[in-house]
C-alpha cells in the first residue's frame, strides 16, 4: 500500500544522501569558492591597470605590473589546485552517492512482494536500478557546486557593480527576471521530456531481455521477422520522444543565446550613453563589460548543466518511485524467529486473491497437516493447489485467516526465520549464472565442498556432475541452459537438501520432465520427502499414490480428502480424474 501523505520534495529527500560526504562537499564548495575569486578578481586588476593608465604613466609602473600579474598567477595556481580537487574527488563522491543509492534500491526490491513482480517488467527495473542512475553521478557532484559557483558570482557581481553604478547595474540585472522565466519554461518540459524517455528507455530494454531471453522459442517458430518489428516500434518511439525533447532542449539553448545578445547590447548602448554623462568612466565601462562575460559565462554553465541536472533529477525521480513502494509483507516490530520447528501446518479461513479486481482464488480453506505427514495436492488447474505453496512461506499474503505453523501464526515470526524452515522445489527451475557448486552451494552459503558433494548424492546427481567436462566447475550457463531439464532439477534437489528443512513445498517437480528423467527425479524427491513435512503439487496422479492424504482442490475449496485407496473406492472426482489422467 503506498503511502497516501504528503511527501517532501524529491530534491529535499535527496539531500541525507550527502550526509556522510560532509567533509568532501564543505572543501569541494570551498574549492568552488576559490576558484569563483579568481574569475572576479580579473575585471578588478583591468580596471586598476586602466585607472591608472589614464592617471599618467606615473601611477603605472613596470614593477606594479608585475607584482598584479604575480599575483594573479599565484592565484590561478591556487584555482588550478582546487578545480582538481573538485574535478577528482568531487566526482568520486558522486559517484559514492550513486552506489550508495543502487544499493539501497536494490534492498528495497528484496522486500518487495511477488504482486509486485508479478506486475512490472524485470527489464525495466534492470534499467531503473542502472541507467537510471548513471547520470546521478554528475548530478550529486555538480549540483551544489554549480549552483554555489552561480550564486557567489551573481551577488558578488551585483554588489562590485553598485559600487560603479546602481542605476546601470539595475538596468543590466532588469533582463535576468524574464530570461529565468523563459528559461524556466522550457526546463520543465525538459524535465518532463527526459521522464518519458527515462520511461521509454525500461521499455525497449523489458522488450529486448525478453526476445533474447526467449530467443529459443522465437527460432522455433521462426518468428525473428515480428520480434524485430516489435523492437522498430519500441526503438522509433523512443526517437520520436528524443526528438521533442531536443526540440525544447534547442528553445531553452536559443534563448539563452538571445538573452546572452541582448544583455550586452544594453550594457554597450546604457553603459556608452551613461559614460557621455559622465556617471561612469572607461575603466568602469570596460569593467561592466568583463563583468557580464563573467555572468554570463556563469549562464552558459548553468545551460550546459541543466540538461544534465534534468537527466539527474529524474534519475532521483524515479528512484523515489519505487523506494515510495511500500513492501506488503514485512516483519511486525515484536516478530519472533521461528525455531525448533516440528512441521505442523493449519489453515484456518484461508480466503486470497492476486489482486482486488479479480475473484478469490481460496475461499475460507481450512486444513490441518501434522508434523512429518506428506500431503498432496490435486485437482483442475485455477483451483489454488500452487497458491496455497506460495502463502506458507509468505510469498504472497492471504487476505483474510491465519496460516499457523507449529500453533504460531506465520505473521508473528520473522520472514528469514519462516522461509529458512521451507524448501521449495518447483517445476520451473531456476539456476544462477555459474557453476553447478555455486548453484548448489546456494542452498547453504558456506557450506564445505564434503556437504556440497553428500547432498547431490542424495539427489542423484553426483554421478552426472562427474561427467560434466569439469565436473562440479562446470559453467551451467545462463538460467543453466548447458544442462537438461532432469539434471537441472537434481541440482535443485540437492541445492534443498543442503538447506536441510523441516517442510517441503513440491510443485509439479516432475511434469516438465521425460519418463526416465522424472523417475530419476522421482527416486531422489521420496528420498527428501523422509522426515519432512511434504505438500506435493501433482499433475500426474501416479507419483502421489503413497501419500499420506490426498486433497482434492477446486475453486469451491477442498472437494475430497482421504488416501490414494479411500478416494478410488469413493468414486469421486479424484477418481474421474486417475481414470482420466493417472491410471
Amino acid at each position: 500500500m503506498k503511502n497516501k501523505e504528503r511527501k517532501p520534495s524529491r530534491l529535499k529527500r535527496f539531500m541525507p544522501y550527502y550526509k556522510n560526504y560532509k567533509g568532501t562537499m564543505v572543501k569541494d564548495l570551498l574549492c568552488a569558492a576559490l576558484t569563483t575569486i579568481c574569475e572576479l578578481l580579473l575585471p578588478l586588476i583591468v580596471r586598476e591597470i586602466t585607472t591608472r593608465m589614464g592617471g599618467g604613466s606615473a601611477q603605472l609602473t613596470v614593477n606594479y605590473i608585475l607584482i598584479l600579474g604575480g599575483a594573479y598567477l599565484i592565484l590561478r595556481i591556487i584555482d588550478s589546485a582546487a578545480y582538481y580537487y573538485m574535478a577528482n574527488t568531487g566526482h568520486v563522491m558522486g559517484a559514492k552517492i550513486e552506489t550508495d543509492m543502487r544499493r539501497d534500491l536494490f534492498s528495497h526490491l528484496q522486500l518487495l512482494p511477488f504482486k509486485y513482480y508479478d506486475n512490472t517488467k524485470v527489464g525495466t527495473l534492470m534499467s531503473r536500478i542502472t541507467n537510471d542512475l548513471f547520470d546521478v553521478t554528475e548530478f550529486a557532484h555538480h549540483c551544489p557546486e554549480e549552483f554555489f559557483i552561480a550564486g557567489i558570482k551573481i551577488i558578488a557581481s551585483f554588489v562590485i557593480l553598485c559600487t560603479m553604478s546602481v542605476p546601470l547595474t539595475l538596468i543590466v540585472f532588469a533582463v535576468i527576471p524574464p530570461m529565468v522565466f523563459v528559461l524556466f519554461y522550457f526546463n520543465k518540459r525538459m524535465r518532463e521530456g527526459f521522464r518519458n524517455q527515462r520511461k521509454q528507455l525500461g521499455e525497449l530494454n523489458a522488450a529486448v531481455e525478453d526476445s533474447l531471453l526467449g530467443v529459443r522459442v522465437v527460432r522455433s517458430f521462426a518468428n525473428e521477422d515480428i520480434e524485430e518489428e516489435k523492437f522498430r516500434d519500441g526503438n522509433s518511439k523512443f526517437l520520436s520522444i528524443k526528438a521533442k525533447n531536443y526540440k525544447y532542449m534547442g528553445g531553452f539553448q536559443a534563448s539563452t543565446r538571445f538573452f546572452e545578445g541582448f544583455m550586452y547590447i544594453v550594457v554597450v548602448v546604457a553603459g556608452a550613453l551613461f559614460m557621455l554623462k559622465g556617471v561612469i568612466d572607461a575603466p568602469e565601462f570596460v569593467a561592466y563589460l568583463l563583468y557580464v562575460t563573467t555572468l554570463f559565462a556563469t549562464v552558459r554553465r548553468i545551460v550546459e548543466f541543466a540538461e544534465q541536472f534534468q537527466r539527474g533529477m529524474t534519475g532521483v525521480e524515479r528512484f523515489f518511485e519505487i523506494m515510495d513502494t511500500e513492501p506488503e509483507i514485512k516483519d511486525k516490530e515484536e516478530a519472533q524467529d521461528l525455531t525448533d520447528v516440528k512441521g505442523e501446518i493449519e489453515f484456518c479461513n484461508v480466503t486470497f486473491s492476486y489482486s482486488e479486481d479479480n475473484e478469490d482464488v481460496l475461499q475460507n480453506v481450512s486444513f490441518k497437516i501434522k508434523a512429518g505427514e506428506n500431503v498432496a495436492l490435486v485437482g483442475p488447474s485455477g483451483g489454488g493447489k500452487t497458491t496455497i505453496c506460495s502463502l506458507i512461506p509468505r510469498f504472497y499474503e492471504a487476505d483474510s485467516g491465519k496460516i499457523l505453523i507449529d500453533s504460531k501464526d506465520i505473521r508473528d515470526v520473522t520472514l528469514k526465520s519462516l522461509r529458512s524452515k521451507v524448501g521449495v522445489v518447483q517445476q520451473d527451475v531456476y539456476l544462477f549464472s555459474g557453476s553447478v557448486y555455486d548453484n548448489i552451494e546456494y542452498g547453504c552459503p558456506g557450506a564445505t565442498k564434503e556437504q556440497i558433494i553428500e547432498a547431490a548424492k542424495l539427489s542423484g546427481a553426483h554421478d552426472f556432475i562427474m561427467e560434466l567436462p569439469e565436473g562440479y566447475d562446470t559453467y551451467v550457463g545462463e538460467r543453466g541452459v548447458k544442462l537438461s531439464g532432469g539434471q537441472k532439477q537434481r541440482i535443485s534437489i540437492a541445492r534443498v537438501f543442503l538447506k536441510n528443512p523441516p517442510i517441503l513445498l513440491l510443485d509439479e517437480a516432475t511434469s516438465a520432465l521425460d519418463n526416465e528423467s522424472e523417475f530419476i527425479v522421482q527416486k531422489s524427491l521420496q528420498k527428501l520427502s523422509q522426515g519432512r513435512t511434504t505438500i506435493t503439487v501433482a499433475h500426474r496422479l501416479t507419483t502421489i499414490k503413497n501419500a499420506d492424504r490426498i486433497f482434492v482442490i477446486t475453486k469451491d475449496g477442498i472437494a475430497e480428502e482421504g488416501t490414494h485407496k479411500e478416494l478410488l473406492e469413493k468414486g469421486g472426482l479424484y477418481s474421474g480424474l486417475y481414470s482420466a489422467y493417472g491410471g
